[in-house]
């Protein structure tokens, strides 16, 4: 079974996360395992750095934090059980970085489905593609 559970979270897109969680949440109760939830925040390009806030970024996490800590509340799994975190990068790199981080030896991602195509879900498309091709466990994409 599973002990260390890892779903990444798009959360501008929840409903499409929603798959993964609940999957993930029926494996970690079976198992008595961990649930970890990330969301991976992109970096600011340097480019447009001049046009925000200076305290963009830290508004940004603030708000990823809180959408998670609403998610992790929602697994309805016991507190001890769920934990989020927040990095900033590159999507795959993150996850899989994070996979290192808490010994995951699952990641759990939900697929976009293929009747809404279109340039953002062919990105995500590929970061699932890049996470199944590298992480050293096991990933389960669910649609």
């Amino acid at each position: 079974m599973y002990h260390s559970i890892l779903v990444p979270i798009d959360l501008t897109e929840t409903e499409f996360a929603k798959p993964a969680t609940t999957a993930a949440v029926i494996m970690a109760q079976q198992s008595g395992g961990t649930l970890r939830l990330v969301n991976v925040l992109p970096l600011t390009p340097v480019m447009l750095a001049e046009y925000v806030p200076p305290d963009f970024e830290t508004q940004q996490r603030k708000s990823a934090e809180d959408a998670l800590a609403i998610v992790c509340k929602e697994t309805g799994l016991d507190p001890s059980k769920v934990s989020a975190s927040v990095r900033q990068g590159g999507i795959y790199q993150e996850i899989l970085e994070e996979a290192k981080a808490v010994k995951a030896d699952l990641i759990v991602m939900s697929s976009h489905r293929v009747h809404r195509p279109g340039i953002r879900t062919y990105f995500l498309g590929s970061h699932t593609g890049h996470v199944v091709r590298y992480a050293q466990c096991s990933v389960l994409v669910v649609r």
